[in-house]
Parts: structure tokens; sequence; C-alpha cells
């Protein structure tokens, strides 16, 4: 007979909703979204934090889901995919991504749009080379990236940005 695990409370507001959960301490973010919220836009791919599928903002900072534990998002704001677009549309770096053909299987293109957010918050007015540096830790591979680096610079150059950061 095993031993019962003790759950813990936490709270934190996803997607800008309030969240109370009670999970097993050793539980993954990436487990507690997708299984309990249901949000499946976060993807589980390499389980070890390196390809970026799984990317989310905690507290507008990238972090991977799949090596996080969900315990350390308690009292924290977390976005996923399903957060950006609203009720005026798709969130103009997912529009820029569809205008441009940034996508393939779209299987990278969460984690991708949610990195390239946190770094439209952070400079938004990145080079090439910049956006590049920063997308290094999410792999995609169907596009050869051209696209994805396209639609970075033309949403950076966009006055729409700045009213839905």
């Amino acid at each position: 007979m095993s031993p019962e695990v003790p759950m813990l409370d936490i709270g934190f507001v996803v997607n800008g909703k309030p969240v109370a959960l009670s999970i097993e301490p050793r539980e993954l973010l990436i487990d507690v979204l997708r299984q309990y919220l249901k949000l499946t836009g976060t993807k589980r791919s390499c389980d070890v934090g390196v390809c970026g599928a799984c990317t989310v903002l905690v507290d507008d900072r990238p972090a991977t889901a799949c090596s996080m534990l969900a315990a350390d998002v308690d009292g924290r704001t977390v976005t996923t995919i399903e957060g950006l677009a609203n009720e005026e549309g798709l969130h103009p770096i997912q529009a820029a991504f569809v205008e441009h053909g940034a996508m393939q299987c779209g299987f990278c293109t969460p984690g991708m749009v949610l990195a390239v957010k946190a770094l439209l918050l952070e400079n938004p007015a990145p080079s090439e080379a910049e956006i590049r540096h920063h997308l290094s830790g999410n792999i995609c591979r169907c596009t050869g990236y051209v696209k994805i680096i396209e639609a970075v610079l033309d949403v950076s150059r966009s006055s729409s940005l700045a009213h839905r950061q």
C-alpha cells in the first residue's frame, strides 16, 4: 500500500482569470494547464525544456511548462496561447504569423508566439539578430524560420501591437 500524497493548494491567475486548485506538489505546470484547466494549446514535446513547444508566460517572462512545477506559479500570472486572442480577434502577433505564413504544422506556433510576445514586451523594436537570438530556444522543424522572422519584424513595426500588449 503506497502512502497518500499530501495535496497542495495553489492560486494563480491564468489568462486573466483567478484559479484555485489542489494539486500534488510534484505536478508539472503543463499537466495542470492541459488536464485540470483544459488549456491544450500548450504542447508537450521534449519534456526537458529545450524545444520551446510548451512555452507559456509567467509574469510576462517565457517559461517552459514541461519542466516547471505548478506549485511555482502560486501567486503569479500565467498566460497561455488561449489568453492572447479576444473578442476583437487574433492578437497582432498571431495575425502576423497567419499573414506571413509563419507556421506549417502549427505544433511550435503557440510557444513561438508567446516567446515573441515576451520579446516585444521587453524590446518593442528588435533587430533580426535579436529576434533570432531570442527565439533560439524554440525549435520549428517545418518553416526554416524565415517567415517567422518576417512576421516578428512586421508586427514590431506595427502600431496595432501597442494597443494589445
